[in-house]
């Protein structure tokens, strides 16, 4: 039997540091938001006879006076070009570039897809974006205090799903920590894939919390214990469980990290850190909160 929540102040320290680092990371350097959201255009090329590097690219195009431009090769051979204009003597004089490189070296060129985006609608998609993640937060909320309505005192009903929503807002923010250090470091972009990656680690994370609690619901009507002995003998019976579970999410994550295409990458990361993350505060962020917030109840009384 570990003493989890007895510890609480070694894992509650711990993910303040995380939160704090990860808030002065977005206060510093912010986030790189991708032309989803700042507007601007995505090309895909497919070079045949001849392969050009990044600098033979970057070189063609600067005659297009083309800015912000990011190319990056695909495992499938296919070349990603970003840039910040959405104009379609730009999309044109870049084509045009791109094919008189390719025939200067006996290869040719072709498109396979182009996608651009206004500023106007990068912004809009911004804001709804962040929208939605608030308005999950507190849907959830509603739903954990309505499911535990019936729960056995001392902790009232609403406390869980406020801890539950302490613990999300725990998971988002390093998420957002960590992508705003790759993005300074590493030029990884936000884009709405983000987006639905941040979502799917919403409901994965607080669906984690729920089974921690709902262990406790059970196990307080028949417990000898008191409230922080019995958070703590839930938290170790469904440990395994919840870590297993976790490690096998990550473990296909993981491979798609790794093996899978570019497009898909960036999302697979939010996806991995975000359930390691999330696995983590269920555990040591949600189930400590309302073991303190019952202390708390007992010292007012008394």
């Amino acid at each position: 039997m570990l003493n989890i929540i007895q510890n609480r102040k070694i894992w509650l320290t711990f993910s303040g540091i995380l939160v704090a680092l990860s808030i002065a990371s977005l206060s510093f350097w912010g986030l790189n938001f991708g032309i989803d959201f700042t507007g601007g255009s995505l090309l895909e090329t497919q070079f045949s006879g001849y392969q050009p590097s990044i600098t033979e690219i970057q070189d063609s195009l600067r005659s297009a006076g083309v800015s912000n431009l990011v190319i990056q090769p695909t495992q499938s051979g296919s070349t990603l070009i970003r840039f910040r204009e959405s104009t379609q003597s730009t999309h044109l004089a870049i084509d045009a570039g791109l094919e008189k490189l390719a025939a200067s070296h006996g290869g040719s060129a072709k498109e396979l897809s182009f996608n651009s985006i206004g500023p106007s609608i990068g912004n809009e998609l911004k804001s709804k974006s962040f929208d939605a993640v608030i308005i999950v937060l507190l849907v959830m909320v509603a739903f954990i205090a309505f499911a535990f309505r019936k729960v056995s005192k001392p902790v009232a009903s609403w406390k869980y799903g406020l801890a539950a929503i302490v613990a999300l807002a725990h998971d988002v923010l390093v998420v957002l920590g960590v992508f705003s250090v790759l993005g300074h470091f590493a030029g990884t972009e936000v884009n709405t894939a983000f987006i639905a990656a941040v979502l799917t680690v919403l409901g994965y994370s607080v669906n984690d919390t729920i089974i921690v609690f709902d262990r406790t619901r059970e196990n307080l009507p028949k417990s000898s214990q008191d409230f922080e002995g019995t958070v703590n003998t839930s938290v170790n019976q469904v440990l395994t469980r919840s870590v297993n579970t976790s490690f096998s999410a990550i473990l296909a994550l993981l491979a798609i990290l790794f093996f899978g295409g570019s497009s898909i990458r960036d999302f697979a990361l939010a996806l991995a850190v975000g359930i390691f993350i999330g696995t983590y505060s269920s555990i040591f962020v949600a189930s400590p909160m309302i073991v303190i917030w019952e202390k708390m109840g007992r010292r007012k009384k008394a």
